[in-house]
């Protein structure tokens, strides 16, 4: 097991707004902040969701679309760098309103009804997501 160590450095409450797309405005406010590494924590409601599962055997992601109201109980992921550009990588579980619950890997086109977010920005050593050969995916780097 090898590790990287960083340091929370700080919290950051995020404004997304209605009829933002969810993915899009997190990493954009990255980028453009050159937040390069952290935590991401959201809560809320969505207009409507796309969420995708990775097929371990085709190596490719499925993408699932959710067209009606949602809550958003939970989005869960992290800031790494993926070419060298802060890159987020995260889930969500989403239920409508008969109480079905959906969840997967957050794909852009998941639009905001309303959002309270929270990035912990984090310091240190950096997490760079390199082409992984075994798996098909973009993995965090951590050396030989």
């Amino acid at each position: 097991m090898k590790i990287k160590k960083q340091k929370i450095n700080r919290l950051v409450w995020l404004e997304i707004k209605n009829g933002d797309d969810l993915p899009d405005a997190i990493t954009g406010y990255c980028q453009k902040n050159n937040i390069k590494a952290g935590l991401v924590l959201a809560v809320g409601a969505l207009k409507n969701a796309k969420v995708s599962f990775y097929d371990q055997v085709k190596r490719k992601y499925l993408v699932k679309a959710i067209n009606r109201p949602l809550e958003l109980l939970s989005c869960l992921g992290n800031v790494s760098l993926r070419d060298g550009r802060p890159f987020i990588h995260a889930h969500i579980t989403v239920a409508d309103k008969a109480g079905r619950v959906y969840g997967g890997h957050l794909e852009p086109g998941s639009i905001v009804f309303a959002c309270e977010c929270a990035i912990m920005e984090a310091t240190g050593e950096l997490l760079n997501r390199k082409f992984d050969k075994l798996t098909g995916l973009n993995l965090w780097d951590f050396g030989k």
